[in-house]
């Protein structure tokens, strides 16, 4: 019987090669295995980034058509009717009417005076609808994507499951409400400082302007532009976001503390933090051109407007005694429902602007 050592010498080649090719086919499995394994964690990646996206895209969607049925028609009819309060033109119109039927009873400087007030009070209330509507509209649509963003977080982190934490940094319903009812704050704290500035700014474009002038859509145009520019440039940077929204966000603890009686404020709460991103996302850069874009897109869709309703005169130009009873009839139809807003469609249609709130909306830096 050959020994263990003459067998290993006679076969030592072959067991070397066997051995080698058993180990490579061996490395190989293992190699292909892995890059199996790989591959379906690839794939299984690449399927939950899907449902993630289309589970995103899904709840964006919601999110919009909460603000377009809820919270944007409420706060249109609220405006509308403040804005009718504040801006009543009605006993200047009354009184140039009873002046031309009675022409007795007002002399002729009583009358030029109350031409003149129409005439800066009917550019100041069509430029405060025009503002309003059009800011109003974009601070929601800021309010529903950050609300939404916030609320689709939590829920992607299991943040609703019953083996919370007590101390679970939720997005409470109260503070929700209280957060997308502060789209009011326009109507009930800021209308009047913000028609004081806006009629100081039509005030200015309007100076030297005679009835008797000739306005056409491109005089028209840049008038209702001149004010805007000058009312949005008016004091600090950005103090137009305080017609908005309070500086100070204790703001609110203040008036729920007055309206209880309660002498003591909380600490910062989730309600806290929603509106310091708010007034973030307002005062950016980003948000300033988006609200250019807006501005030219909506006096554009006006004046369109103000022609066809005009049957083209307003091309070839009228005196501006006769374009004042237009401009005082165009205040109300700009707060009309948003779906028949043409407004709120047009800016809603620009290209930059829907980025800028995908891109607001997508931003899960906070997760």
């Amino acid at each position: 019987m050959l020994s263990l050592s003459d067998f290993w010498r006679r076969h030592r080649r072959k067991i070397f090669i066997t051995t080698g090719v058993l180990g490579g086919g061996y490395l190989l499995y293992k190699l292909y295995d892995s890059q199996r394994r790989i591959a379906d964690l690839d794939r299984q990646q690449c399927e939950h980034d899907e449902l993630l996206k289309a589970q995103m895209q899904a709840h964006y969607e919601e999110v919009q058509r909460i603000a377009d049925a809820t919270t944007l028609p409420h706060a249109m009819h609220y405006l509308s009717i403040r804005i009718a309060e504040e801006l009543d033109l009605s006993p200047l119109t009354d009184k140039l009417l009873r002046g031309k039927e009675q022409p007795y009873t007002l002399s002729s400087s009583e009358k030029l005076e109350l031409w003149d007030r129409l005439k800066i009070l009917s550019f100041t209330k069509l430029v405060v609808a025009l503002w309003a509507v059009t800011m109003v509209s974009l601070y929601i649509r800021v309010q529903v994507n950050i609300l939404g963003r916030h609320l689709y977080i939590d829920t992607a982190r299991g943040l609703g499951s019953s083996d919370l934490p007590e101390d679970a940094d939720l997005i409470d319903r109260d503070d929700q409400q209280k957060f997308l009812a502060s789209v009011d704050y326009l109507a009930n704290y800021g209308m009047q400082a913000m028609i004081s500035n806006v009629q100081a700014a039509a005030d200015e474009a309007l100076k030297g302007k005679q009835l008797r002038d000739i306005f056409n859509t491109a005089v028209l145009h840049e008038t209702f532009m001149q004010i805007l520019e000058v009312f949005m440039s008016m004091g600090s940077p950005h103090q137009w976001v305080d017609f908005l929204m309070p500086q100070d966000i204790r703001f609110y603890k203040l008036v729920t503390a007055s309206g209880h009686d309660e002498t003591t404020l909380s600490g910062a709460t989730k309600f806290d933090e929603l509106m310091v991103e708010t007034r973030a996302v307002l005062s950016s850069a980003e948000y300033t051109s988006v609200v250019d874009m807006s501005f030219k897109a909506a006096v554009d869709a006006l004046i369109d407007e103000m022609r066809v309703q005009s049957g083209g005169s307003l091309i070839s130009g009228m005196p501006l005694a006769k374009l004042v009873p237009r401009v005082v009839q165009m205040s109300p139809s700009l707060l009309a429902e948003p779906s028949n807003n043409r407004i709120i469609q047009v800016i809603r249609t620009i290209p930059e602007v829907e980025l800028f709130f995908t891109l607001l909306y997508a931003n899960m830096s906070d997760s």
